[in-house]
Formats: C-alpha cells, structure tokens, sequence
C-alpha cells in the first residue's frame, strides 16, 4: 500500500522505481498485486500515463 500511495504523491511509477532502487517493472507488478488483492483497479494506465481511478481518490 505504501508503494501505491507513493507512486500517487510522485505521480510516477519511474520515479518511485528510481528512488526505491526498483525497476519499473516491479513496481507496476507490485501495484497490479495490490489491485488483484483488492479486487479492484486504483488505477487507470495507458503507454505514458496513468489516472486514478475516481472511486478511489477518496482513500488515498
């Protein structure tokens, strides 16, 4: 959940890699876990970019 809240602050899975010394990929597999785990999405992704998902915003 940490990771999640971070990559929202940062807005940026790349920089939350970077400062965790974690590649991107792990990141994302770790935010897709959580999703899994939650049995929902907290965030929408496209190739550049991601939103989070409204229903969501009022958690973080």
């Amino acid at each position: 959940m940490v990771l999640f809240v971070q990559v929202v602050d940062e807005g940026s899975f790349s920089k939350v890699a970077e400062k965790m010394s974690l590649t991107n990929s792990v990141v994302s597999k770790r935010i897709a876990k959580l999703e899994k785990n939650l049995n929902t999405q907290l965030l929408y992704r496209s190739t550049r970019k991601f939103e989070l998902n409204r229903c969501r915003e009022d958690a973080v």
